[in-house]
């Protein structure tokens, strides 16, 4: 039985990475929630068998195969949530990549030019085609996956850096020019995460954790579904005074 009540009652979310990591559990958890939720990433066989678990539990999901770097993925993606569901009450747009890295003047070009394509035109894309949609509507609210790299240097690769403070600056931009029409548009500035990313990472430098919490107060990884909880919260009308925000969910990475 869908669920009756939640922040997200009634509300259609489409969320991008949505095939591990925080995007899937920001997909459980928003589904949880009341949310019909919309899941794009690349990998078809993750997202068909996240949506019968969200099926299997009385949600709704549709399965939404695309890349945000591709602007007619997006365009379909959208389209195609209208179409199923009459409707685009908000978006997390989540998908983004990132590299252990070699110091700057090492660093591969396409490297670059990769991390740039994901993290900044992938949020440029889906903004884009989801924004009016909901100037149609008169409503939405948008949340963008940024990073604690997105207002400091971490430690992390300097393409990466770059990109989430490029994402931090079109989240307050758009937010800006839409806050007057009905739209809210914030970003998450996430520390370390145990996502499938920095698993593998970790596999590779084992010390890699260690280094990613020393800065925090609370010195650990965060879960996935805390990071999720943030954007359930901000894509809720329980956060309709917030827009063009930067909100850390960092265990305290940002405050010291």
């Amino acid at each position: 039985m869908a669920a009756t009540h939640g922040l997200l009652r009634d509300k259609t979310v489409m969320i991008t990475g949505a095939s591990s990591g925080i995007g899937a559990a920001a997909a459980r958890l928003f589904a949880e929630q009341g949310a019909a939720v919309v899941l794009m990433a690349r990998r078809e066989e993750k997202l068909r068998a996240l949506a019968g678990d969200i099926v299997a539990a009385g949600g709704r999901a549709l399965v939404t195969v695309g890349d945000v770097t591709d602007p007619d993925d997006v365009e379909r993606v959208v389209g195609q949530t209208v179409e199923e569901f009459g409707r685009l009450d908000a978006a997390f747009n989540n998908a983004g990549w990132g590299s252990i890295g070699t110091p700057l003047h090492e660093t591969d070009d396409a490297v670059f030019r990769r991390i740039m394509d994901v993290n900044v035109q992938g949020v440029w894309n889906c903004l884009k085609r989801q924004i009016p949609v909901m100037l149609e509507q008169g409503h939405g609210a948008v949340v963008n996956t940024c990073s604690t790299a997105g207002a400091f240097a971490t430690g992390a690769i300097a393409p990466y850096v770059a990109a989430k403070h490029a994402v931090l600056g079109l989240t307050k931009a758009a937010a800006a020019e839409y806050g007057d029409r009905g739209i809210r548009i914030n970003a998450l500035m996430v520390g370390s995460t145990r996502t499938e990313l920095m698993e593998t990472a970790m596999e590779r430098i084992p010390q890699l954790e260690q280094a990613a919490v020393a800065r925090a107060i609370q010195r650990r990884l965060a879960d996935p579904v805390e990071v999720a909880q943030a954007a359930a919260w901000l894509c809720s009308d329980q956060a309709s005074f917030i827009t063009g925000a930067g909100v850390p969910v960092d265990g305290g990475c940002s405050a010291v």
